[in-house]
């Protein structure tokens, strides 16, 4: 199957896309979840859904920054920024700095 997103049917771009947009999504919504089980005395900032989409779009935009310097997407560099910027994005939401 060609790569070129011209050639291919929708079906394999969607699929392409939601494979591209996986790992986001697994961190966007377990980490609001486990910050909530393993951060009890912390005031809540936001609603879990709120964090979780704040999250995702964090690690989405580094993904295709990512996808744009590496040229490629997958590369274990971008995984660990996405990592970061969303376990930082977390850490503001849920005020950690005030304890």
């Amino acid at each position: 199957m060609a790569l070129d997103p011209l050639l291919m049917d929708p079906l394999a771009v969607l699929n392409h896309l939601f494979n591209f947009i996986a790992p986001a999504l697994w961190l966007a919504l377990l980490l609001p979840l486990l910050a909530r089980l393993f951060m009890k005395k912390r005031p809540l900032a936001r609603s879990l859904y709120a964090q979780a989409a704040i999250n995702f779009a964090a690690s989405v935009a580094v993904l295709v920054l990512g996808l744009l310097v590496f040229g490629a997407d997958g590369k274990m560099l971008t995984y660990l920024a996405m990592a970061i910027v969303c376990a930082s994005s977390q850490w503001l939401m849920r005020r950690a700095w005030l304890n």
